[in-house]
């Protein structure tokens, strides 16, 4: 499958008064046509920060991009010069923001926002583009939408104003489409209409989507492959399937441990215990060794190689190292003895 965007090795910090916070430390995944990717994990494990960073928002300073690279038609986006970058931004990747209300300007019609990410990449006259923005609102299923069109974002529900922002992030047809928290703070209704929503427009448009979430009830519904998020690092990723049926890592499976489960009675939720590593002063070794059951002596010294268990199933873990596998072998046989 083509691939249309390639993240590699990615590191951004911020420079604080309490020194550097290391936010994202390495990491590298792949977008293929027409696919959605979800990358989930707890606040704060850097997933927001990565989608910043390929859309080159992060503010610098206090942001920066250490080293990496993401590729994208054969340009490293880490290099480019701001005005290419702008010409890129809602053209060919866009994103949808977390908050749909912050994401739109109060004292500017829904038309005059729409209308001018068409007019700032297409050559089009003002008509021209409002005939464009009214079939990209009646797409994203915006009722009435020459009425909308002259409306203000309060006068718009927050459903409403989530589909305009999808509107507004698809009227260029993008390649990329970067989802942020895009059904938080939406009540599950609205959160099944959004999720069918994308269903719908990227069957219509071949669009490829980065999802950012922490809910696996969102990604149980969208995703085709995850790629689940710890303290900067990507620590596994797999298809839908492998990740939900047979996760390898201790925290994948503790992500899906503490997710209600309405099919199966008498099932309680159990929570990950411990708290996040402090990311001015990452851990050497795995940075969930000190919440896992499971951690080894190794676990606090160096960190994990990564293990392929599929084409698309991989795993940082030393749990799955042959020699923890061997080593367990051996001391259950021992036991036995």
């Amino acid at each position: 499958m083509e691939k249309v965007l390639e993240v590699s090795d990615l590191h951004v910090s911020f420079s604080t008064y309490g020194g550097e916070v290391k936010a994202v430390r390495g990491v590298t995944f792949d977008l293929h046509k027409g696919e959605t990717l979800a990358i989930v994990g707890e606040s704060g494990c850097g997933k927001s920060v990565t989608s910043q960073s390929i859309m080159r928002l992060i503010p610098d300073p206090p942001g920066k991009i250490i080293r990496g690279s993401v590729l994208f038609k054969g340009m490293d986006l880490t290099k480019v010069n701001e005005p290419q970058m702008r010409k890129i931004r809602g053209a060919d990747i866009s994103m949808i923001f977390q908050d749909p209300m912050t994401a739109l300007n109060p004292t500017l019609t829904i038309g005059d926002q729409i209308i001018e990410g068409i007019r700032q990449h297409e050559q089009m006259t003002k008509e021209q583009a409002k005939k464009v923005a009214l079939e990209m609102m009646e797409l994203v299923g915006i009722p009435s939408p020459t009425i909308r069109f002259k409306q203000y974002p309060h006068q718009f529900s927050g459903g409403m104003r989530q589909r305009m922002v999808i509107a507004m992030a698809l009227v260029c047809r993008p390649e990329v489409l970067i989802a942020d928290e895009p059904t938080t703070a939406l009540d599950v209704t609205i959160q099944a209409q959004i999720l069918d929503l994308f269903r719908d427009i990227q069957k219509e448009t071949g669009v490829s989507i980065i999802l950012i979430t922490h809910d696996l009830g969102v990604v149980a519904q969208v995703a085709d492959r995850i790629a689940v998020m710890y303290a900067g690092k990507i620590i596994e990723e797999g298809t839908r399937r492998e990740i939900f049926y047979h996760p390898q890592h201790p925290y994948t499976k503790g992500l899906l441990n503490s997710v209600p489960r309405l099919d199966i009675e008498g099932v309680d939720l159990v929570p990950i215990g411990g708290s996040p590593p402090d990311l001015f002063s990452p851990p050497a070794g795995c940075p969930f060794a000190p919440r896992c059951d499971d951690a080894m002596e190794v676990c606090d010294r160096v960190y994990p190689f990564k293990t392929t268990l599929s084409k698309d199933h991989h795993v940082d873990c030393w749990l799955q190292d042959e020699r923890a596998k061997l080593a367990s072998i051996t001391t259950t046989f021992n036991a036995r003895l």
